[in-house]
């Protein structure tokens, strides 16, 4: 039985696997690893022109996602599983909401078009509001895309090397460090001394540092929020 079961409710069901096909994801997929399931919501409008948003009430440009049509989409495949929709109005995504999805038993998605999702939908239907960041997309497939990739490869076996996943940026509170490979000189370049010392401890040490240097210059939130005594 599959573990991890992802429904993703959208306009365009075409748009996936798409990136979720191939590399990891896509390996772990034709596996078992994970399931995948589209529900096309035109599916699920009554009238004879399939019509799945309206005038937004109030007047005001574009249209508004019905959510008659939405909830009888929802309903069909609603279970156990938390129901996200993307929306840029939502909590940021983080890696710590990533792993807590990861161990549960999948998710049920929701991917909003044009000006955006009726509320009494969203509230009717207990939706989290998720946003993979501060600007606009042309819908939230894209959206679901980014965070099933970053779901499926914390499951179990999809890494090849599960201590992977433990030093990346974000695991941690910081950025992650940099890194190297041969040649050991590259345009003048060259690879750290301390990297090819063998001496782990200096090697750790190193890390750290660096990891904490780029969070300081790139990311001072982060560095606010792992040290609010130097806030």
């Amino acid at each position: 039985m599959t573990g991890f079961r992802a429904t993703v409710l959208t306009l365009y069901p075409e748009m996936f696997p798409g990136p979720l096909g191939i590399s990891l994801a896509g390996k772990a997929l034709a596996e078992g690893a994970w399931s995948l399931e589209t529900v096309q919501i035109r599916d699920y409008a009554t009238d004879k022109h399939r019509m799945v948003d309206d005038t937004p009430a109030g007047g005001g440009a574009g249209m508004v996602m019905k959510p008659d049509v939405l909830g009888r989409a929802v309903d069909q495949v609603a279970d156990e599983r938390p129901k996200l929709f993307m929306s840029p109005r939502g909590k940021p995504l983080t890696q710590a909401r990533v792993r807590e999805l990861a161990a549960g038993p999948g998710a049920i998605l929701l991917c909003g078009r044009f000006e955006g999702v009726d509320e009494r939908l969203i509230e009717g239907r207990d939706f989290e509001e998720v946003s993979i960041g501060d600007y606009i997309l042309s819908g939230g497939e894209t959206a679901a895309i980014v965070m099933l990739d970053a779901i499926v490869r914390l499951l179990p076996g999809v890494m090849g090397n599960v201590l992977s996943g433990e030093t990346e940026s974000f695991e941690t509170g910081l950025l992650e460090h940099p890194h190297f490979t041969k040649p050991q000189e590259w345009e003048g370049r060259r690879i750290p001394d301390v990297l090819l010392s063998g001496n782990h401890g200096a090697i750790d040490k190193w890390r750290r540092a660096e990891a904490e240097r780029l969070t300081r210059e790139r990311r001072p939130d982060l560095w606010d929020k792992k040290n609010p005594q130097n806030r």
